[in-house]
């Protein structure tokens, strides 16, 4: 079969919804949203290169290549080559000057901006400046319509994990802004897929021929691997390992044990504690890549060990023997919106620019709609500027002996402007600072650039239904050496007006997750993520589409599923920098945590102070929020 007859049948040609943006202005694929006058005022900066304002601006609705969109990092990668922040001349000074600007419209940002003017009153002059076309960050809302309903889902950030352990600051933060996490018991249906399972899809590529297996984590191992594609050595060992409770540390004990599994790899222990065959690796390889966002040749076994027992998660086998103690029961994984943590997002822009966002509670914020146009008001105290690239950030006399202010340099819409604030957050990713803030001192500069993000794909697809999920039984498919290392139906939540498809008939998102990574060549983390980055920015969306219709062709052919008919919407959240890195045994040094990059990396020096995830050392809201925290108090104490 032709390359072009394959892809006719996988529905490449077939008109789906792919909207995307171009320099912040929303296009179709016509052309319908944006036309010649309004891309030249985007050329001529300025006011009127204000694409917010523009009728139609809704970036939650857009499809085709979304995260870190085309646009949003041009001039960081251009810092970061060695470009000057100014090669086109001086900025052009707005006259503007605030309370407080905070670099970096994500929850982190966002989070900053609330504190700030809850500790020192409503008048304080606030502005947050992002350059992506939405806030929110890795808090990305993806919104399709269907079947003239809205189906929602997240394109980064997805829960509030484990509300109960959040600090004071996060979990007063929720309830202030109106969520209580105790609905999400009711909001969140368990049930729906209780006899849909989890199916493994072994490829012919990869594994001699392509056969989907149902029942995975629920049929007796020795059953479940009796149709795989692997040798009988290969099911056998898979099996004993899963099913043998054998001591495979004898003599040592607990805690060196623990230490121990802290310092190999799951890959090693796997095969030289519990002699599993080299062979079987590549069923258990991408097992921590949703979580981790490596294999297991580059995540420790006691990482393993302590990965949540979550739907998201897999079964590690290999410690039921140890002796290890039972560990506590974690609070369920239901607490997200329809949107993940965009509606988290979404509630902090309505508390601090009510007219953006319409209503009042945890419920409607799931349906509004909000209206981008009035994030940038000259008469509001918060303002929030979108499309808006800060390359420098210093501090500066504003008259003689009175105290420094930050002066704040950005590109929107071709122009270089600038604007002052009595004080500053840097809210952005940590190992870009260095480049917008050459002024901090060497040894933090270095701390920073060792901050660097973890790659990320978070895909969306909208389907005309789940039929073919129903008729296999499965509602999850992880695939060892798929494309996507993972896929799903989308969470069931209703909340306020928003209802789940409940039905097979009608359509439904399916959340799919890649991780680009570079396993059994002997690479670090730290480098695998590299590569993995370079691989996102060098693949196209018309890539990302082929291989995602040919991996839900393949795998649900025995459903009837045809990609090229029941394929509505794509919309791929690349992530080239996604989780913030966290600290990891096997390639970092050991040293006290108060000497770790993001503890020195985020010294607040003068008027300017840095709040992110990435400063925390944790991939998750709270630290997100628990950041945003320290660094406004560190400001307002002097």
């Amino acid at each position: 079969m032709s390359d072009g007859q394959r892809d006719r049948d996988l529905g490449m040609g077939c008109p789906i919804s792919r909207r995307d943006f171009l320099n912040g202005i929303a296009v179709s694929a016509g052309g319908a949203l944006a036309g010649e006058s309004l891309l030249a005022a985007v050329a001529m900066g300025g006011e009127q290169s204000a694409p917010e304002k523009t009728a139609g601006y809704y970036p939650p609705a857009l499809t085709g290549m979304r995260g870190n969109h085309d646009g949003s990092f041009t001039l960081a990668h251009r810092l970061r080559d060695g470009g000057k922040w100014d090669a086109s001349g001086p900025a052009a000074k707005s006259g503007e000057t605030y309370d407080l600007v905070v670099v970096g419209g994500g929850i982190s940002g966002l989070a900053a901006a609330y504190f700030y003017r809850k500790r020192t009153g409503s008048g304080a002059r606030i502005l947050v400046l992002d350059n992506h076309d939405d806030f929110g960050g890795h808090a990305k809302r993806n919104e399709f319509t269907a079947a003239n309903r809205m189906l929602l889902s997240y394109g980064g950030t997805q829960s509030i994990e484990s509300p109960g352990s959040y600090s004071p600051a996060a979990k007063d933060l929720l309830v202030e802004l109106g969520i209580h996490v105790e609905r999400f018991f009711k909001d969140y249906d368990p049930n729906l897929y209780k006899k849909m399972g989890t199916a493994a899809f072994f490829d012919k590529e990869t594994f001699g021929q392509d056969r989907l297996l149902t029942g995975m984590n629920a049929t007796p191992w020795p059953e479940f691997l009796a149709n795989a594609p692997l040798s009988d050595v290969v099911r056998r060992d898979i099996a004993r390992v899963y099913t043998e409770k054998v001591d495979y540390m004898p003599g040592l004990s607990i805690e060196k044990k623990r230490a121990k599994l802290a310092t190999i790899s799951y890959a090693d222990y796997l095969t030289k504690y519990c002699k599993l065959s080299p062979e079987a690796l590549p069923f258990f390889q991408t097992f921590p890549h949703d979580l981790f966002g490596v294999g297991i040749d580059a995540v420790s076994a006691a990482a393993c060990y302590a990965s949540p027992d979550d739907y998201e998660s897999f079964t590690y086998p290999g410690f039921d023997g140890l002796g290890f103690p039972e560990p506590e029961k974690e609070e369920p994984y239901i607490f997200h919106f329809p949107d993940g943590n965009a509606s988290v997002a979404r509630l902090l822009v309505r508390a601090l620019i009510p007219g953006a966002v319409p209503g009042g509670t945890m419920e409607d914020v799931v349906t509004a709609r909000a209206d981008y146009s009035k994030l940038d008001q000259a008469d509001a105290n918060v303002r929030m500027r979108l499309n808006s690239s800060v390359v420098n950030v210093r501090h500066a006399e504003v008259a003689a002996n009175s105290p420094k202010e930050v002066e704040v340099s950005y590109m929107r819409g071709g122009k270089l402007q600038s604007v002052h604030g009595k004080s500053c957050v840097l809210a952005c990713y940590g190992m870009m600072i260095p480049y917008l803030c050459p002024e901090l001192p060497a040894a933090q500069q270095a701390a920073l650039h060792r901050l660097v993000k973890t790659p990320l794909v978070y895909t969306s697809v909208a389907l005309r239904n789940w039929e073919a999920f129903s008729k296999l039984k499965v509602s999850r498919v992880y695939a060892p050496a798929g494309y996507h290392s993972s896929f799903r139906l989308n969470w069931n939540v209703a909340m306020g007006k928003y209802r789940s498809p409940t039905s097979p008939s009608e359509p439904i998102l399916v959340h799919m997750t890649r991780t680009p990574c570079k396993p059994d060549v002997g690479l670090s983390e730290h480098e695998q993520n590299k590569a993995g980055r370079t691989e996102l920015l060098e693949t196209s969306f018309a890539t990302f589409e082929r291989n995602i219709r040919e991996q839900l062709g393949r795998t649900l052919a025995g459903g009837g599923f045809d990609p090229a008919r029941d394929i509505q919407a794509i919309t791929v959240n690349r992530w080239p920098h996604g989780y913030a890195p966290e600290y990891n045994p096997l390639f970092d040094p050991d040293v006290p945590e108060d000497q770790r990059p993001n503890v020195l990396g985020r010294a607040k020096l003068g008027n300017i102070a840095i709040a992110n995830s990435d400063a925390g050392g944790a991939a998750y809201t709270d630290s997100a929020i628990v950041q945003a925290d320290r660094a406004v108090n560190e400001l307002l104490k002097g």
